[in-house]
């Protein structure tokens, strides 16, 4: 049973010749007065020389046997590695059989449809709505019936469309913008361009959004942030900004020095447990940490023709007599840029180079994005058949979990050690050496390897390492691999002391570039003492962050696992997690 579109009313019941009356589906004859009633519009399916749905199923099968023989033919073409642009002449002709059966169905479906709105009468012969019972089908005779209508099924309620939120502009000027933005004549994310005012881009920007889609942004501060320090660095298209609580953990006592460390952070406990673990520490002696290396990477992917040429070039690149050339060509990206090796690694006829080059006291990944693409220029006058298929090939590799990453390391690779006295363990940490170590054992070694973990063989090392990256204006997706890290414990001192270590190979951060010029981020690095970049020695500043980032890992794996074996992680979470306010009175 199929569905059909029904003529207008006056065209289903109306006088016969005789007078009497003609049921719809009855033929007429053609009346002799010129009065007479408009015949039906006559569809193009109509013109068809065979019915249409014989028609239909020609062209279906045509399309669908078609496509499988492409298919089957490309994916052999792939195995024997042709070219997939040489095409056979049974090829050529199944092309356009494909071309033919698609533009056929793509006017079967849409013919009608738009033929419907062109040449209908004003009345819409689409709706039933004119009709004694709507609810009209057409059988396998072409006779109408009508379907029940179905049982305990609600109504469908349509909703309105949304109420544009209007809200005062500063000027008849701005009104004029915004509704040039709304109707699209204007688009937005040239406003900055066009007005040369970042902040008044972004109020119109937001007043535009709530007319359109009729949600209020209120709560979204747009006052008081400087949107000129963002523009073509940080984002576009801003309409506001959001606000994250900064909290202080510390003092840190790191390599002799202490540091206040601001967390930016929205779960609460975090800083609190944060600051518990610092206390420990300052109370034992405090913590020290290694910078072991120091690195960025960024690895290309190209192709050869064959498999030999791809190894070719990976000799070529790992010979150490080669390596003082590569250097030449990579450092001239940058004055802080220095090429510190390349690996490489095949798959077929693909080759995958991972250069790793220090970067200054910037994060690093658009100093050594130059330097390679200096370096595939230089290599395509030896190797004229290198195809580059990307900058990146994730080979590098850049906020993804990666066993890469966990070996190699990538950014800054640091530990991070400290001697916890029993007496601290028992008077601020409210547990004992042996529960701290049986815990870490059967937790954060035997338990992640249970749940197949990569690089996470710790407690909750990524809380703080987002909540540090925030407060300084690092890449918060980059806290994937910045988080990879092993927490250690062990009992000294004849079982009475505990010694925990964190090893953190992938630690990505910078102190110039990016996030980290903006206002708030750039007062949590001065509160480090790491803002800017170091000129006395270029990359200390990044480096002293990285093991400041270690140090409060340590810290918060310290007090989250004496927590868990004290038993008190719920009760904690409960207390500081929890909002007191009233919810019902805070929704009315």
């Amino acid at each position: 049973m199929d569905s059909r579109r029904l003529p207008p009313k006056s065209s289903r019941t109306t006088s016969s010749n005789d007078g009497g009356p003609l049921h719809h589906n009855q033929k007429r004859l053609a009346p002799s007065v010129d009065n007479r009633s408009p015949s039906p519009t006559p569809k193009a399916s109509d013109a068809l020389p065979l019915p249409l749905y014989l028609t239909n199923a020609i062209f279906f099968t045509l399309f669908f046997s078609v496509a499988y023989y492409l298919l089957h033919r490309w994916r052999e073409k792939i195995r024997d590695s042709t070219p997939l642009h040489v095409v056979t002449l049974p090829e050529i002709a199944a092309i356009v059989s494909l071309m033919a059966s698609f533009i056929y169905l793509l006017g079967f479906f849409g013919i009608d449809f738009v033929q419907s709105f062109i040449t209908r009468p004003s009345h819409d012969a689409w709706d039933l709505e004119d009709t004694d019972n709507p609810n009209y089908l057409i059988n396998e005779d072409h006779r109408l019936v009508t379907c029940p209508p179905p049982a305990n099924v609600p109504p469908i309620s349509i909703l309105p469309n949304p109420e544009p939120i209007i809200s005062p502009l500063a000027s008849v000027e701005d009104e004029e913008i915004v509704k040039s933005v709304t109707e699209g004549a204007l688009p937005s994310y040239s406003l900055e361009s066009k007005l040369g005012d970042c902040k008044r881009a972004a109020v119109i920007r937001r007043e535009a959004l709530q007319r359109t889609t009729g949600k209020s942004l209120e709560g979204l501060p747009i006052q008081g942030f400087d949107y000129d320090s963002i523009l073509g660095q940080c984002c576009e298209m801003p309409v506001g900004y959001v606000q994250i609580p900064v909290g202080i953990a510390g003092p840190l006592l790191l390599n002799g020095i202490e540091y206040m460390v601001p967390m930016a952070t929205t779960e609460g406990c975090l800083v609190a447990s944060t600051n518990r673990g610092c206390k420990a520490m300052y109370a034992s002696g405090g913590a020290t940490s290694v910078v072991l290396a120091d690195g960025m990477t960024r690895a290309p992917v190209v192709r050869f023709e064959t498999a030999k040429r791809a190894s070719e070039l990976k000799l070529f690149l790992e010979d150490p007599d080669n390596f003082d050339t590569l250097s030449i060509v990579f450092n001239r990206s940058s004055r802080f840029a220095r090429l510190q090796g390349v690996k490489c690694s095949m798959a077929g006829k693909n080759l995958y180079m991972r250069f790793k080059c220090s970067t200054g006291d910037a994060m690093g990944m658009n100093m050594v994005s130059k330097g390679v693409q200096n370096v595939l220029d230089f290599l395509q006058n030896d190797f004229h058949d290198m195809e580059v298929i990307g900058i990146s090939g994730n080979f590098c590799s850049d906020k993804k979990p990666a066993a890469v990453n966990w070996i190699e390391g990538r950014g800054k690779s640091v530990v991070c050690e400290a001697i916890i006295r029993e007496e601290i363990v028992k008077k601020v940490l409210k547990t004992s050496v042996a529960s701290l170590v049986e815990l870490n054992m059967l937790k954060n070694l035997a338990g992640s390897a249970v749940a197949g973990a990569l690089g996470g063989f710790n407690a909750h090392a990524s809380n703080i390492v987002s909540a540090i990256f925030i407060a300084t204006g690092q890449d918060p997706a980059q806290n994937i691999e910045s988080s990879h890290c092993i927490t250690m414990m062990e009992a000294v001192n004849n079982g009475k002391d505990l010694h925990i270590s964190v090893t953190m190979p992938s630690i990505e951060v910078g102190t110039v570039g990016g996030g980290t010029q903006l206002a708030s981020q750039s007062a949590c690095l001065n509160l480090l003492g790491v803002k800017g970049a170091s000129k006395e020695s270029p990359g200390s500043n990044s480096r002293l962050l990285a093991t400041i980032v270690a140090g409060s890992v340590l810290a918060g794996e310290l007090s989250l696992m004496a927590a868990i074996a004290q038993g008190q992680l719920v009760k904690s979470h409960m207390k500081y997690n929890r909002s007191s306010k009233d919810i019902s009175k805070a929704a009315s």
